[in-house]
């Protein structure tokens, strides 16, 4: 159960979070727009753990895995993902970071020796299949240079978002909290930011109205605060190849809501597509048969 609402939690979270993303595109500067939220997220997150009295410095062995986790988490990735946000549709850069699944499979293969099962294998085909049957009309545009730069930016967003899931499974297995590896990791982002900014001498803009602000707090505290803790605590739990599959059902949340603030409109492919992708939710969760237990996804829970 604890699992299942995880997984539940993480996918309304991060669903919903490609409309504020793209609500913050514009006056601010997308290196400024990533700072806030980022320092924004680790004054809260550094502010609870304080007054819990659970505020640890992790030990300087694992300092530089914390600092992957930062970049590839929380500074480099969204930096790719804010630019993205300028050229294409955010449902468009949703599916391109559903993505994350077969990211995750090969990283976890390279990096820990984790067996890339045909089950999910089938699921990423399911899901990505799905996708691109409820985004086809978002696919098929007119391919000029800033589309593709736009696909290429949030192609590279995911894979650093799948690379700091690495660093992230590293340090839940020496006994780092997906707390405290949030708090000093998206300390050490807003460092980041913050010296990206200085260096490229971007201006600082402030916030310049309530929708902006709306949606920065919203990304801040809900977006990152709970939803990375909520995700990262599932990739330490289940997996990350199974935890990145979450990634697959944000464009779901994302239409869903179109579909009652927006008037979105469902085709019979888009409907096919959300059976298919739904398919392949089941499929990557499915409980294995008991003679084949003892194989790898058995062993993925502990294995994250």
């Amino acid at each position: 159960m604890a699992n299942a609402a995880l997984f539940i939690a993480t996918v309304l979270i991060w669903g919903t979070t490609w409309i504020a993303i793209a609500m913050q595109v514009g006056p601010v500067p997308v290196l400024v727009s990533v700072f806030y939220r980022f320092a924004v997220a680790a004054v809260i997150l550094v502010a609870i753990l304080a007054v819990m009295r659970q505020l640890k410095l992790p030990a300087l062995r694992d300092q530089p895995f914390i600092l992957a986790q930062a970049l590839c988490l929380f500074s480099l990735n969204f930096i790719c993902f804010y630019y993205a946000a300028a050229s294409i549709p955010s449902g468009l850069i949703s599916v391109i970071f559903s993505l994350a699944t077969i990211y995750n499979a090969i990283n976890a293969r390279l990096f820990f020796g984790d067996r890339i099962t045909g089950r999910t294998l089938l699921a990423a085909a399911l899901g990505a299949t799905g996708l691109l049957l409820l985004f086809g009309q978002d696919v098929i545009v007119d391919f000029d240079m800033g589309t593709l730069k736009g696909i290429g930016l949030a192609a590279l967003g995911t894979l650093f978002f799948s690379l700091g899931n690495m660093a992230s499974r590293r340090n839940s297995a020496v006994g780092i909290s997906p707390l405290t590896a949030n708090a000093w990791g998206m300390t050490y982002g807003a460092i980041i930011l913050l010296f990206l900014i200085a260096v490229t001498q971007t201006p600082i803009v402030a916030p310049p109205n309530i929708s902006y602000l709306a949606a920065l707090l919203y990304l801040a505290a809900i977006g990152s605060v709970i939803g990375f803790t909520t995700y990262l605590m599932l990739v330490s739990r289940i997996g990350s190849s199974r935890a990145a599959y979450a990634t697959v059902l944000f464009p779901i949340v994302a239409l869903s809501l179109s579909t009652v603030f927006e008037g979105y409109h469902w085709s019979g492919l888009g409907l096919i597509g959300l059976a298919l992708t739904l398919l392949g939710n089941v499929v990557i969760f499915a409980r294995p048969l008991a003679r084949r237990q003892p194989q790898s996804d058995a062993r993925l829970p502990a294995g994250g």
